[in-house]
C-alpha cells in the first residue's frame, strides 16, 4: 500500500478515568455538556440525553432532531439492561410506485440498491423518513432520568445561539459534500460560504467563524419550554412536515403524530467470559451476536490476539454477513462510511447509556426545514427500492439499520458501554472491542489503541497498518487482505467510543484518531 502519510508519526489518545462518570462523544463539546450534568447529580440517562441534543448542534451532519438510532441503559442496581428503540420508519403515504428504478445500474451512496429515478430515495425531501430521536429522548427521559427534560435541552439551546464553531475538520466535512449540498438553498446557506465553498475559520487559526444556527436554536428553545410532543404534535411537527411538503416529500403531520418510540429487551450473547447485550430486531444486534456465538469454542491466547485471533474474527464475521445479507435484505456497500454518531455515558453509580443516532448518509438528505432549522434524515434509502425483497420499501415500515450499541459485563466484575459510527463497519468493531475487554481482559484505553480489522461482507479484508506480517499473511489466507491505515479522513474503520465500569472507577476513550472525539470525566468537585 502507497499513500501521502508518514510512517513515522504516533498517534495516541489516553482514556480518562474518575470516580464521578464519564462521558466518551464523538465531539469533545457534546462530551463537556454531558460530563456537566453527571457533575450536577445527574444520572447517565441525563447526560445521554442532554449530549444527544449537542452532538445535533455541534456535529449536524452525523445526527440531530431528525434522526434515529437506539439508546442501551444498563441498571447498575438491578445489573438489568434495557433498550430505548427510536428507529425511523416509512411515512404512511409513501407509494413505492414514486420510486421507479431508472435501469441505469446501482445507486450512487450507501446501498448498492437498483438506482432510482433522481435519486428520490437517496436526497431531498421524498428521501426523508420518520425521524425518532425525539420520541426516544422523551420516552427515556420519562422513564428514567432525574434532571428536569428543560435542564437538559437548555445546552444544546445555549450552543445553537452560539453556532457551531468552524475548523479545519468541519472544512473537510462539509467541502467533501460541497456539489450535493449546494442543490438545496437552505442547506446550501447553512453551511456553505455563498452557497459554494465551505465556512472555516481564518487560516491563521485568529479567526473564527462559526455557523447560523439560530433557527435550530429557536426550535430547541420550543422543545426545551413545550416537551418532546411539540416535535410530533406541535409548533414544530406543523412546521417540519410542512417545509418537507413543499420540497416534494410526503411525510405529514400524522405520520409525526403517531410514531412512538419504545422500550425492549435487549437481544443477549453470554458464555464462561461474561455477556453482552445487543439492540434487538432491525440493527446490527442480532448479527453481531451471531458472529460472538460462533466464537464461543475458540480459544484466545494472552493479553494481546495473536493471528489465530484475528482469523477468527475474520471467519466469525463472514459467516454472520452472509447470512445477514441473504435474511434480513441488507445490501450496504462496505466501503461506505454512513452518518452516525456514537456516544456513552457511564454515572458514578456504575449506571451506562450506550447510544447510537444517526441520520443515515453524511448530511443524511442534503435538505434543510428552513422552518426549523433542521438538517434531514434520509431514511428512505434503507429500504430496496426492488419489489419483492425483504427488505422492499413499503409505507409505515420500519427502517432495517447497521448500528449496534451494546452494554457488556465481563468475568472479574467490570461492565462497559462501547458503540461506533461507520454504517456496516460499525458490526465488526463493536465485536472486536468486546472480544478485547472481554477474552483479552485489557482495559478500555488499550482496546481503543489495539489494531483491528474490517471484514464487512465484501470480499476482503482490511488490516491495520500496524498489524505484524505474520497476521497478515494469515489474514491473507482467509481472503485478499489489504493494509490500511487508521487516519482521518476517510475512515477505514469504524469511530468508536466506550466507557467501562471497573468497580469503583470509571473510564472512557473514543477513536483515537478522531479530530474532536474525546471523553470527559465528570467534575470531581
Amino acid at each position: 500500500m502507497q499513500d501521502n502519510f508518514s510512517t513515522t508519526q504516533l498517534v495516541t489518545k489516553p482514556g480518562v478515568q474518575s470516580e464521578h462518570g464519564v462521558v466518551a462523544s464523538q465531539h469533545i463539546g457534546a462530551a463537556r455538556v454531558g460530563a456537566s450534568i453527571l457533575a450536577d447529580g445527574g444520572n447517565a440517562v441525563d447526560a445521554a440525553i442532554a449530549t444527544s441534543l449537542a452532538l445535533g448542534v455541534l456535529e449536524p451532519w452525523m445526527s440531530g432532531l431528525a434522526a434515529g438510532g437506539c439508546m442501551m441503559v444498563w441498571h447498575a442496581k438491578t445489573q438489568r439492561c434495557q433498550v430505548v428503540n427510536f428507529g425511523m420508519r416509512a411515512p404512511e403515504s409513501l407509494n413505492p410506485a414514486d420510486y421507479p428504478l431508472s435501469g441505469k445500474g446501482v445507486a450512487s451512496d450507501l446501498f448498492p440498491w437498483q438506482h432510482v429515478v433522481d435519486d428520490r430515495n437517496v436526497m431531498g425531501a421524498t428521501a426523508v423518513a420518520v425521524p425518532g430521536l425525539v420520541a426516544g429522548l422523551g420516552l427515556a427521559h420519562a422513564s428514567f432520568a432525574t434532571k428536569h427534560w428543560a435542564d437538559l435541552v437548555t445546552p444544546a439551546v445555549n450552543l445553537a445561539r452560539q453556532g457551531m464553531l468552524t475548523d479545519w475538520y468541519s472544512a473537510l466535512m462539509t467541502g467533501a459534500n460541497a456539489k450535493s449540498l449546494a442543490n438545496d438553498p437552505d442547506t446550501a446557506h447553512y453551511f456553505l460560504d455563498e452557497g459554494k465553498w465551505p465556512i472555516v475559520s481564518g487560516w491563521t487559526a485568529v479567526e473564527q467563524r462559526r455557523l447560523d444556527q439560530s433557527v435550530l436554536a429557536n426550535t430547541l428553545a420550543i422543545l426545551r419550554d413545550d416537551g418532546p410532543e411539540a416535535f410530533y404534535k406541535g409548533r414544530i411537527a406543523r412546521e417540519l412536515a410542512k417545509d418537507i411538503q413543499a420540497k416534494g416529500g410526503c411525510l405529514s403531520e400524522s405520520d409525526l403524530a403517531s410514531y412512538q418510540a419504545e422500550i425492549v429487551e435487549p437481544t443477549l450473547w453470554s458464555d464462561p467470559w461474561g455477556t453482552l447485550y445487543a439492540a434487538p430486531t432491525l440493527t446490527g444486534g442480532p448479527t453481531l451476536v451471531r458472529a460472538m456465538s460462533l466464537l464461543s469454542d475458540q480459544v484466545f491466547n494472552g493479553n494481546r490476539p495473536d493471528a489465530a485471533t484475528y482469523v477468527n474474527i475474520a471467519n466469525a464475521l463472514t459467516q454472520s454477513f452472509s447470512e445477514r445479507l441473504t435474511s434480513m435484505g441488507d445490501h450496504e456497500s462496505a466501503d461506505a462510511p454512513g452518518c452516525t454518531t456514537h456516544f456513552s455515558v457511564v454515572d458514578r453509580e456504575g449506571n451506562i447509556c450506550s447510544v447510537t443516532q444517526t441520520l443515515l448518509s453524511i448530511f443524511g438528505s442534503r435538505v434543510t426545514s428552513p422552518s426549523t432549522g433542521l438538517l434531514l434524515n434520509n431514511g428512505i434509502m434503507w429500504f430496496d427500492p426492488e419489489p419483492g425483497k425483504p427488505n422492499s420499501l413499503a409505507p409505515g415500515k420500519r427502517c432495517l439499520t447497521n448500528y449496534s450499541p451494546v452494554i457488556g459485563t465481563t468475568v472479574d466484575g467490570k461492565q462497559f458501554g462501547v458503540g461506533a459510527s461507520g454504517g456496516r463497519k460499525i458490526l465488526g468493531a463493536v465485536m472486536q472491542l468486546s472480544l478485547f475487554l472481554m477474552r483479552h481482559g485489557m482495559t478500555l484505553s488499550e482496546a481503543f489503541h489495539q489494531p483491528r480489522i474490517d471484514i464487512s461482507g465484501g470480499k476482503q479484508i482490511l488490516a491495520d497498518l500496524t498489524l505484524p506480517d505474520e497476521v497478515i499473511n494469515e489474514l491473507r489466507a482467509v481472503m485478499p487482505t489489504n493494509r490500511a491505515r487508521r487516519h482521518v479522513y476517510p475512515y477505514a474503520y469504524a469511530c468508536p467510543a466506550g466507557v467501562m465500569h471497573n468497580h469503583a472507577m470509571n473510564s472512557g476513550c473514543t477513536e483515537i484518531y478522531s479530530p474532536w472525539g474525546d471523553a470527559v470525566a465528570a467534575d470531581h468537585s
